[in-house]
């Protein structure tokens, strides 16, 4: 038994379930062809991906499903200030950082060529593959990109945190729309306005934009078991993404510590932090997002900010240094239960089941 709808429809899922795409590393083709083959929609974060990765990933997972997945990139590839700096603000920056490469035994890097890969050359790459759809967040593609992929028979997912993002994707003509709250593990994907000026909640948004768009709506944020799904479908979605429950799950690409940090205590406090990318993120407290808190007015921009602490990243989990790494994770982390994807997806579709009755 699924559920039929408008979304599961256009994305040939039978249940609706979206798995959230995760990006640096955190995403794999295992999780993502698991998800599939259970019904859902599994997904995979590609935004740090060169541009010719994108074939390889995709034959990766349609190696292991032959269901629908999606691909996801991030249409803003940089803020303001953020595409290249010189010398001398180089190694003001680095000053920032100096002692925690100096605490993991490292040396100063050089100056990269690029701090993220581009969009423009990512999406290319991105429509060449032609996963089944391409989710995206920080913005809207262009008409033209938007066209290529509905002559290519791709679904176009887009995500907005307000009403605002929600009507400018309707009107770009975007087959899906993710209204994503502020509970949401990972980071707030605002292109309209600051992210701090549109935290509005998962369920208040699903009902404002569900009402306003002509495209189906995909509630995230807060949702980790059957229960939230069915209320999500009850206040006007027609899907809903999951991100920490995933993320928890052994078949992601995190590592076991930041995977027992989500199954502990201290998931119960979680913040939204510029210190690890400097663009708005919700993640488990530690002591680089209290630390970098006291100097957000020297961070430099995205993706500089994010390279740097990429830099730093290898040796900290080498070094099980959950202190010193991002441990995103949204405020339903503390109910978080099943460690294997499987698992999570036979019991996020049986809770659907035996609450329908009572709906």
């Amino acid at each position: 038994m699924g559920v039929k709808n408008e979304a599961t429809r256009r994305l040939g899922i039978t249940h609706p379930i979206v798995q959230g795409p995760f990006g640096g590393g955190l995403s794999t083709a295992k999780l993502a062809a698991t998800v599939s083959n259970l019904g859902g929609l599994g997904s995979f974060g590609a935004h740090t991906l060169r541009p010719d990765q994108f074939e390889a990933i995709a034959s990766e997972i349609r190696a292991l499903t032959t269901k629908p997945f999606a691909l996801n990139l991030w249409v803003s590839d940089h803020d303001e200030g953020g595409l290249r700096i010189d010398q001398e603000e180089f190694d003001r920056i680095f000053g920032i950082f100096a002692p925690y490469f100096r605490e993991l035994g490292l040396e100063k890097p050089a100056i990269p060529e690029l701090y993220h890969q581009r969009f423009h050359q990512q999406i290319d790459a991105l429509v060449e593959a032609a996963p089944p759809a391409f989710s995206f967040v920080f913005g809207i593609p262009s008409p033209a990109i938007l066209a290529k992929c509905r002559q290519k028979s791709i679904a176009t997912i887009g995500a907005a945190t307000s009403i605002a993002e929600a009507e400018a994707l309707d009107a770009a003509g975007v087959d899906l729309i993710v209204a994503t709250g502020f509970e949401a593990g990972g980071h707030r994907p605002s292109f309209l306005a600051r992210a701090e000026d549109s935290l509005m909640g998962t369920f208040a948004l699903t009902q404002l934009v569900s009402r306003r768009v002509k495209a189906p709506v995909i509630a995230a944020g807060g949702i980790a078991d059957g229960r939230g799904i069915r209320a999500a479908l009850t206040l006007g979605a027609q899907a809903a993404q999951i991100g920490a429950a995933f993320l928890a799950c052994e078949e992601s690409g995190t590592t076991p510590e930041h995977r027992a940090v989500l199954f502990s205590g201290q998931a119960r406090h979680t913040a939204l932090t510029r210190s690890f990318s400097r663009r708005l993120a919700r993640g488990v407290r530690n002591r680089w997002v209290e630390e970098m808190a006291a100097r957000s007015a020297e961070l430099p921009p995205f993706p500089i900010q994010s390279w740097f602490v990429s830099q730093l990243r290898p040796a900290a989990i080498k070094a099980g240094r959950t202190d010193l790494v991002s441990l995103w994770g949204g405020q339903i982390a503390p109910n978080l239960r099943h460690r294997k994807a499987a698992d999570l997806m036979r019991s996020l579709i049986g809770e659907m089941v035996e609450l329908e009755p009572a709906l």
